[in-house]
């Protein structure tokens, strides 16, 4: 068995830092492995965690303004209803002023961006979430991924110090 000095420690405590940046531990090793071996037993136990592949993805939009665009929908579909209910109605319609008209698209644009914010907000916080939950799951990957590293290299004779 080759005789570890202190810098041959110290080289293999430094590069296994290096290499742990996603785990932020430092491995200790045990049983007088090389600094060589330090590296290839962090890079096996990496690939057999999965760690290299489970960094979290993040949701760059933001959840904000459900209601104003459900509102802003529901107006532009109820004013453009309450036009077409008025030509399927022709003979009256042409009858009403263009203020009653005005008025009645204007009733029904109101009506439906109540509607439209109502099922704006519900999407929202559908979103939210749904958000809430993903993140809540890629935590507890990143923990799992991280305890069979530990795991791993425990096998391996190192000791892991968060």
């Amino acid at each position: 068995m080759p005789r570890l000095t202190a810098a041959h420690v110290f080289a293999g405590l430094l590069l296994a830092s290096a290499l742990l940046d996603a785990q932020a531990a430092t491995v200790i090793p045990l049983k007088g492995q090389t600094p060589e071996q330090i590296q290839a037993d962090t890079a096996a136990c990496q690939s057999q965690a999965g760690t290299q592949a489970s960094t979290p993805a993040t949701s760059e939009e933001s959840h904000t303004g459900g209601r104003a665009r459900g509102a802003a929908k529901g107006a532009v579909a109820g004013a453009a209803a309450a036009q077409v209910r008025g030509k399927q109605h022709e003979e009256l319609y042409d009858q009403a002023s263009d203020e009653a008209k005005q008025e009645y698209r204007q009733e029904q644009a109101r009506q439906t961006a109540a509607a439209g914010a109502a099922v704006g907000a519900s999407q929202q916080r559908q979103e939210r979430r749904a958000d809430r939950k993903e993140e809540q799951s890629n935590e507890q990957n990143n923990a799992n991924a991280q305890q069979a590293y530990a795991n791993c290299m425990s096998a391996r004779g190192y000791s892991i110090a968060p």
